[in-house]
């Protein structure tokens, strides 16, 4: 290092030092720092004495109020405590102030901000029950209970009254399940309420969180659900405020979610039930506020414990039906009934076909993406046979369009159009074509049209699942996005909603071709069909604006589905040689010349509806 260098460095430490001590507080500024520091100090601890002394006065206030004649007066003293019941997929936290569940969380799910997804909160759920005494009704609420028995999974909370009495809530978290298990017992508690007195009165309400990405669409399958006994299950309407007084018995009442759900499970019945449940503002962080009020068997004397039983768990169907068999009694709850499948008809598809063909291909370990792709080509390659039928019933009607011609050119006038229906009904015999050939494929598929609308926006395996440049198959993907809410489309295009729509418009423009190369109209009806033809092509429009808050799966699926029947009906097309059919056409009416033609079905009614019109204008001209 040289003289230069050296000589810098002790400059530049002499600057620091100087500054150093130029900038240094005097003795008078460093006593009035200290006795700033003591102010603060002092007014801490006073603000932490008068927050201590605030909690003792409160808690003084609590205990004066304290009715010294109560039962359960030294229950009634005391500092909440929480336990904790854990397995491998759920968590529970139990207050010992009340006694009740504060807390369900789920561990293998993750909510829109990657943490647990929390069923169940202090903030937002609350569960009391309340018992009508002789002399003082006894809540939860006001109860302080002892721990007596824990562990992971199991819980004993025990209230005692003066005279040696117990009230005991008994908690069992089942392993590997969703299942809670709630026994409620006394002893020695039957001198406290009246001889007729058999009912446990059970409030619960909770505010439902925004757990998915779409807010809306999850609002449309969140909805206080109940299960009638010895029926099946209905629900309040999800889309508006609703209160209800169900003079029916009930086995269960669920605060559900779109994919998860909260069930209270009554073994002794549900009685004299009044339900609520309000959808909350958008962007709350919510999405329905539920309160449910009800009563179940208690028995004072002991001798019969309340059995209650709470799922806390996904809306999944396998995990669901699991958790029937864990009941407590060994009622039959169809828990599973949660998953809604749609109408009865479209329930069985999705129940034994689209269901186990599903949780096949998931199996597989393939991505969402590809096992919707496999699901679409399976149910195509199953309708083909009546797909491949319907083409050829409109092809043959197409390569018969010269004898239409020709009937069209007999029969131009309106007046006429009921001997040239049946002109035509008579042709399509001899040539052995069905004008209804055409329709069946739409009866076999539309049934799975359905049925895919009602099962992919309730297939918690999308969940999370993320798929070209959607990060979620069960929520919108909105790669294209803006800030502001515009009218009817939101703030994004869901991009698979865009081509679903767009494959839609392609298959109305070649159903349409088809319909106008094989029908045979007179000019008014060719002016209807120009108007229907206009109303169909409005609807892949309506489409999109109604199904770019829907999943992204379902509208992928519908995407898939659509390109699928493109390329089916071009297939169909191209390997369709009209001239052979028509061969086979010229031959069947060849080999039928002389077979008596009996016409039956649509064709016997269109003559019989002939002769009563030609009979009624004879009679007009008479």
């Amino acid at each position: 290092m040289d003289k230069n260098t050296v000589t810098g460095f002790v400059l530049i430490a002499l600057v620091l030092i100087a500054f150093s001590w130029w900038s240094r507080p005097s003795e008078a500024q460093l006593r009035e720092m200290a006795r700033q520091d003591s102010i603060a100090q002092v007014e801490q601890a006073k603000a932490q004495v008068e927050a201590e002394k605030a909690l003792l006065t409160e808690q003084a206030k609590e205990a004066d109020n304290i009715d010294s004649t109560s039962a359960f007066f030294t229950s009634k003293k005391g500092e909440g405590q929480l336990v904790r019941l854990d397995n491998t997929l759920v968590g529970v936290t139990l207050s010992t102030r009340g006694g009740m569940v504060e807390q369900a969380v789920l561990h293998d799910y993750k909510n829109q901000q990657g943490k647990e997804v929390t069923l169940l909160s202090a903030d937002d759920s609350h569960m009391a029950f309340a018992l009508a005494g002789k002399n003082e009704n006894i809540t939860s609420d006001d109860l302080y209970f002892i721990v007596t028995e824990q562990t992971d999974t199991t819980a004993t909370l025990q209230a005692q009254t003066v005279s040696g009495g117990t009230l005991s809530l008994r908690y069992y978290l089942h392993p590997e399940s969703y299942m809670l298990d709630l026994v409620i017992e006394s002893k020695g508690l039957q001198h406290l309420f009246a001889p007729s007195m058999n009912s446990i009165d059970l409030t619960w309400e909770n505010r439902a969180q925004q757990q998915e990405k779409g807010a809306s669409f999850e609002g449309r399958y969140a909805a206080l659900t109940y299960k009638i006994k010895g029926q099946g299950t209905k629900k309040l309407n999800e889309m508006k405020a609703t209160e209800k007084d169900i003079d029916k018995i009930l086995d269960w009442v669920d605060f559900k979610d779109q994919f998860f759900s909260a069930i209270l499970i009554a073994h002794q019945d549900f009685k004299n039930v009044h339900l609520s449940s309000n959808p909350m503002e958008k962007g709350s962080g919510y999405i329905k506020a539920y309160s449910a009020q009800m009563q179940t068997l208690f028995d004072p004397t002991g001798k019969q414990p309340t059995q209650l039983q709470l799922y806390l768990g996904p809306n999944d169907f396998s995990a669901l039906k699991h958790a029937n068999r864990l009941s407590l009694t060994g009622k039959s709850l169809k828990l599973q009934n949660l998953v809604y499948f749609g109408w009865p008809i479209v329930k069985w598809i999705n129940r034994w076909f689209i269901l186990p063909l599903f949780d096949g291909l998931t199996k597989l370990g393939l991505n969402m993406g590809i096992v919707l792709l496999l699901l679409t080509v399976i149910v195509k390659a199953l309708v083909y046979p009546a797909t491949k039928k319907s083409y050829l019933a409109g092809a043959r009607m197409r390569v018969l369009k010269p004898e239409i011609d020709q009937l069209n050119a007999k029969y131009p006038k309106q007046e006429d159009a009921m001997k040239k229906q049946q002109e035509m009904m008579q042709l399509y015999s001899q040539y052995g074509v069905s004008p209804m050939g055409g329709c069946l494929p739409m009866l076999i598929q539309m049934p799975i049209w359905i049925a895919l609308f009602n099962f992919i926006p309730n297939a918690i395996k999308l969940r999370g699942e993320s798929f070209l440049w959607a990060n979620d198959l069960s929520a919108y993907d909105d790669l294209i996005h803006w800030s502001k809410n515009l009218w009817l489309i939101g703030d994004h295009i869901s991009i698979f909603c865009l081509l679903f729509s767009l494959t839609n418009i392609v298959n109305m423009f070649i159903s349409m071709r088809q319909q106008q190369n094989t029908a045979m109209m007179s000019p008014e009806q060719q002016q209807q069909m120009k108007m229907m033809q206009w109303m169909m092509g409005i609807m892949p429009v309506f489409f999109f604006f109604m199904f770019n808050d829907y999943s992204s799966g379902l509208s992928y699926y519908y995407f898939l589905s659509g390109l699928t029947t493109i390329l089916i009906m071009w297939a169909l097309r191209r390997f369709t040689d009209d001239k052979k059919l028509r061969a086979q056409l010229d031959d069947y009416k060849a080999r039928h010349a002389n077979d008596p033609k009996k016409m039956g079905g649509l064709a016997a009614r269109l003559e019989a509806m002939q002769k009563m019109a030609e009979e009624q204008q004879k009679m007009r001209k008479r």
